[in-house]
């Protein structure tokens, strides 16, 4: 047998509702902190460096700061986004984003207040189950119309693809480093939303700037039953892809100096 001998946990007597009104009553109201930023190294040489969203996205500058890129320089491009439909929902939003990119990239190379370090740009577009790439709504009524059809199809699709560029710091042509991801994620709207649930949400007027007329991150997520993929991909931008194309096109510049070294050095031998 074990000496170990059985020691009963303490009894305390349980809480007074006195003593609980009374902590709540004296109780400050808790503040979140918010966290140190990620201390990955290949983040470190743009800390504090000019960091450009080409986006005028509140989602995205949110999304952004999650991962410790708060200083952003917000300059949305101001190219329309004239490409044809008929392109597919890969290619479409690829394309877009791709021409954000540039267009703000080649428009602040030369600025006043230097190059920037980096240039993000995005673009999601909502695809419905027959393959039709849904606008933002065009009135209350298209609004509601749209809300229905994703609720009656199966489900839809989210894409977003993001753009990263950076300057190179060798001559090497082009002169700046870019790489790019396209996300997918399938969304299923509940088959119990109704029809009275649907006009509620769009008289909130939260979807109404939103491409498929809704905001899962926020009332929009009453309508939701369930998503394939990222979360944050329907929000606006897949962060783990885009921290990955940021080690990427960084690594991109590094790689190309050192070979450019490599090749000089070779010359003078």
């Amino acid at each position: 047998m074990s000496d170990i001998k059985y020691i009963p946990a303490p009894v305390e007597p349980p809480p007074s509702y006195e003593t609980t009104a009374s902590r709540q009553t004296d109780a400050k109201p808790s503040v979140l902190r918010t966290p140190l930023p990620l201390n990955l190294p290949f983040l470190t040489p743009i800390r504090g460096r000019k960091i450009i969203l080409a986006s005028a996205s509140p989602r995205r500058r949110q999304l952004l700061a999650q991962i410790g890129l708060s200083e952003l320089s917000i300059i949305p491009s101001t190219v329309p986004e004239a490409f044809p439909k008929t392109l597919s929902p890969f290619e479409y939003a690829l394309q877009t984003a791709t021409q954000k990119a540039m267009t703000v990239y080649k428009a602040q190379i030369d600025s006043p207040d230097g190059e920037p370090a980096l240039v993000i740009a995005a673009d999601t577009v909502v695809v419905s189950r027959g393959g039709q790439i849904l606008e933002k709504p065009r009135s209350e009524a298209n609004h509601v119309a749209m809300l229905k059809g994703l609720r009656d199809s199966a489900s839809h699709k989210v894409y977003t693809a993001v753009v990263v560029m950076a300057p190179l710091s060798s001559a090497r042509d082009p002169g700046y480093a870019v790489e790019s991801t396209v996300e997918e994620t399938t969304v299923k709207f509940g088959k119990d939303v109704s029809d009275e649930l649907i006009l509620s949400y769009v008289k909130t007027r939260e979807g109404a700037d939103k491409a498929g007329g809704y905001g899962i991150q926020g009332i929009g997520a009453i309508l939701v039953d369930k998503i394939e993929g990222s979360f944050d991909n329907v929000v606006g931008l897949p962060l783990k892809p885009t921290l990955a194309l940021i080690e990427k096109v960084l690594q991109d510049d590094e790689d190309l100096v050192d070979e450019f070294a490599e090749a000089e050095a070779e010359e003078e031998e």
